[in-house]
């Protein structure tokens, strides 16, 4: 087993039996939920709760990851607060002397983004796809104020900040004898999706393109159709060797697609022979998902997917 493949294998085994959502934070001294972990050599990642955002949790329920270079450190995600992005930058300046030179939002979910005030704050450009600063353009205050009313006293000093340099297909940065790709591949989980991409590495980090251990949102503006698209035309060509997802523990390419493309296929798969059978709305919230039981966050949304599916399908 190739030295990088080893890390990644201590990393999985160290995280198999902590992709529960009923998991107390791993990390208590921290406004993190978990502890950076080095996925591959240069590369870390705190692997957020697979639980909804909670005060508990401090909005940590995504991944945050940055990679560092001999010339200064990519981050990928700005954080659920500025709270959260310091703590991120206090593990950062643990591991490397080097300075945050960027910050890549995955998308313009608050998660990724409610951060950027930090990271502008002391002088880094943030970076993000046009569609997702559209997003936080449109709805910046209702994301601020979702935010604000799980995580209370922790959102103080929180405000929007979109990010001030945006891409529409790629983004390449050269830094310190590394190319790092910003792609968007296509339509996929939320507006302006990005995938951090290093091809000497083979690693990926895919933001909510791809999921792994809990069950993925399908939201009213989610184009399932075009997901499975975007995976099959884009992605698939690529298949990086190793995978952070935007939700759960890095893993290799196979796992984000089973739990992924093959859950997206499945679902469509069971509506579509719903709706040919003459099924309703009302019904289709009950299509069997039994497959997918054992993935985080099932309870809280098999039944809005599958709703949301169906409505999708019906005029297609």
């Amino acid at each position: 087993m190739k030295p990088i493949a080893l890390t990644l294998a201590a990393t999985l085994i160290a995280g198999m039996a902590q992709a529960s959502e009923d998991i107390a934070d791993q990390y208590p001294q921290s406004e993190l939920y978990s502890k950076p972990v080095e996925v591959i050599p240069h590369v870390w990642s705190a692997i957020g709760a697979t639980a909804p955002p909670t005060y508990e949790n401090s909005g940590h329920n995504n991944n945050l990851s940055f990679i560092v270079t001999g010339e200064g450190v990519v981050v990928v995600n700005g954080g659920a607060s500025v709270r959260l992005a310091k703590a991120l930058h206090d593990e950062i300046k643990a591991v490397t002397d080097q300075p945050v030179v960027l910050v890549v939002n995955e998308n313009g979910q608050g998660h990724a983004m409610l951060g950027n005030a930090y990271w502008r704050d002391l002088g880094v450009d943030v970076l993000a796809h046009v569609d997702a600063v559209e997003e936080t353009q449109a709805n910046g205050d209702f994301i601020l104020q979702g935010m604000q009313r799980y995580n209370g006293d922790k959102a103080e000093g929180t405000r929007i900040e979109h990010a001030n340099l945006t891409f529409e297909d790629e983004h390449v940065v050269e830094l310190g004898g590394v190319e790092i790709r910003v792609l968007h591949l296509g339509p996929a989980h939320d507006p302006g999706d990005a995938q951090v991409w290093i091809p000497e590495w083979e690693i990926m980090i895919a933001g909510d393109i791809a999921f792994h251990e809990r069950m993925l949102p399908i939201f009213e503006h989610t184009c399932t159709s075009c997901w499975i698209e975007t995976w099959e035309t884009a992605l698939e060509p690529i298949a990086p060797t190793y995978v952070i997802p935007g939700h759960g523990h890095p893993t290799n390419f196979a796992q984000v697609r089973r739990y992924t493309l093959d859950y997206l296929v499945d679902l469509r798969e069971k509506i579509g022979a719903h709706i040919d059978e003459g099924g309703d709305l009302a019904s289709a919230y009950y299509v069997d998902q039994e497959r997918w039981r054992n993935l985080d966050t099932f309870d809280e949304l098999a039944t809005k997917n599958a709703g949301r599916v169906f409505e999708e399908m019906e005029w297609e």
